[in-house]
Formats: C-alpha cells, sequence, structure tokens
C-alpha cells in the first residue's frame, strides 16, 4: 500500500515550485496565496524536510524540492495525457487559436476547409482579438507579431512579414512616381514601433520626399483597409501574407517596391500546459499551412 502525502500539497508544491511564486501558483490553482503556504508547509512536515527557501518576496527551491520538482510535473503530466486520451471518446475536441482579425479573416478563415477535412474530430474556435489572450485559460494557441522575448511560452517562428504597395490593377498605378496622384491608404498600428510598415518609413526607404506620407484615408481595422483597396480606393502598404490569394488572382497587385520587412509571426503556447494530442494536431496544420505557402 502507498504511503502518500495529500494531494492538495503536491499540486500546492509543484505549481508554486514551477513558478517559484506562491501568488501565481495561487492563481494557477484559483485559491489564495495563504493556502498554498500552508499546504506546502503540511507537504513539508510530511516528508521532513524543507523544500523551499523562503525570502522576502521570492521563494528558491531547495537541493530536496529541485529533485522532488521534475517527478510531480512529469507525473501530473502523464496524469493529464492520460485523462485527456480517455475523455477524448466521450467528448469533441475543442482548440482555441488566437489571432489578430485581419490574420484571422485573411489567413485562416480560408484554409480551414483543409483542418475539418483531415481532423473533423477538433472544433477549432478563433479567438479573433487585438488583445494579448491569456494561454493558461483562454486560448491553446496564439499567432502573435513581434521579436519577443515571450516570458513563460514556448515561441515557434513561423515567417517574417514583408509589406509592399499594393493595389487594384484598376487604378493603372505600375510606377512610384504614380503615387503622388493616388490616394494613400492607412491603417492605424495598435502597437507604436519603429519597424511599423508606415508610408513615411516607405518614402523614404524609396528616396521619394515630395509626397506626403500623411494624407489619405485611414482606417482602424486592417481587413477593412485591404477590402477598400481591393474596391479601388487608393494604394496601401498591406502584408504580402494576408494579400497572398488576391495577389495570385490578380485582384490586387503589388507594382513596384521596395518591401519593408516587418515583424517576425510566431506560434506561441504556455510552457505550463501539457501538449495535447489535439493541440498538437491544431500545430502541425499551422506550421505545413506556413511550409506549403513559402
Amino acid at each position: 500500500m502507498r504511503r502518500l502525502p495529500p494531494l492538495a500539497g503536491l499540486r500546492a508544491f509543484e505549481a508554486a515550485a514551477r513558478h517559484l511564486s506562491f501568488k501565481r501558483a495561487a492563481d494557477e490553482l484559483h485559491v489564495t496565496p495563504t493556502a498554498i503556504s500552508h499546504q506546502v508547509r503540511q507537504l513539508e512536515q510530511t516528508v521532513g524536510v524543507r523544500l523551499f527557501e523562503r525570502r522576502t518576496r521570492q521563494v528558491l527551491l531547495t537541493a530536496e524540492g529541485q529533485v522532488l520538482l521534475p517527478v510531480l510535473r512529469d507525473g501530473f503530466d502523464a496524469f493529464a495525457r492520460v485523462l485527456e486520451g480517455l475523455s477524448r471518446k466521450r467528448r469533441r475536441a475543442v482548440v482555441t487559436l488566437s489571432a489578430t482579425p485581419a490574420f484571422t479573416a485573411k489567413w485562416l478563415v480560408p484554409r480551414l476547409a483543409g483542418l475539418r477535412k483531415s481532423r473533423a474530430d477538433i472544433d477549432l474556435t478563433l479567438l479573433a482579438s487585438l488583445e494579448v489572450a491569456d494561454l493558461n485559460s483562454t486560448a491553446d494557441l496564439a499567432l502573435r507579431y513581434g521579436s519577443g522575448p515571450y516570458p513563460d511560452l514556448i515561441a515557434e517562428p513561423l515567417t517574417v512579414d514583408r509589406f509592399a504597395p499594393v493595389v487594384s490593377p484598376r487604378l493603372g498605378i505600375r510606377r512610384p512616381s504614380d503615387l503622388r496622384s493616388a490616394t494613400l491608404l492607412h491603417f492605424d498600428w495598435h502597437r507604436r514601433d519603429a519597424r511599423n510598415p508606415t508610408w513615411r518609413r516607405w518614402f523614404k526607404t524609396a528616396g521619394i520626399d515630395d509626397v506626403d506620407a500623411r494624407a489619405g484615408v485611414r482606417f482602424s481595422d486592417e481587413t477593412h483597409a485591404i477590402q477598400a483597396t481591393v474596391a479601388g480606393a487608393g494604394v496601401a502598404l498591406h502584408s504580402l501574407v494576408l494579400v497572398a490569394d488576391e495577389l495570385s488572382q490578380g485582384t490586387l497587385v503589388a507594382p513596384f517596391g521596395p518591401e519593408l520587412e516587418g515583424s517576425s509571426l510566431h506560434l506561441v503556447r504556455s510552457r505550463d500546459r501539457p501538449l495535447t494530442e489535439p493541440v498538437e494536431a491544431v500545430r502541425h496544420w499551422l506550421k505545413s499551412e506556413f511550409d506549403a505557402a513559402r
């Protein structure tokens, strides 16, 4: 017969040891920091050794705590995988993917049929928002632009976005000098960054200084700017990833450069959550789609 400490104490220790924080462990387990501290002390009394070195506003693992953490972490991950496999037979798998509204509309939605064809057992929820989703509770995976770093996340680079002047062929814009009489379309970047692909940056790179880079029509949503470009409302600096379908179909053209390098796109997930088979399937699908688009 196994003689083990109470499961609550083991869970409290494992969470606190992973985060090196009683507060963050309490948030994860939906209890108070005091409860975490109490459960950890009971566990220490049961096993007869100190597991944490407590300092002001900081806790560190003792040598004994460092031995215990990987055993419990791997054990709880194994529990999660087995229970997920057992429950999968009784319920459909739901995977939530977070991305910007523009990326959701222009890149993800046109490719959903491929995922449904290969994995009809997975119900994919698309969380389209400019807000950063919590990958420990709200979403399983996220597509994020930026150079990082991404603390507490596993980040896989997918591509580096590039931007160029894009226009409807109906407008007959063929060379940079045509921009002097064209309507410039803009959309607001919600994060201030010198690398944002703005018209001001493009004209400076192109060596053109006699066009007002601020003039034109401004959109708060990137998707609306793309729709306006297709409708012939003007010329915009668009992500070549997001308008790849329109460029291949000929509804939009990129008649000239230079191209501007944008941010890297990463597929990110939490380090603290086990990678379940349905989440891995969606991850593999996303990476395959990006590989095929190169």
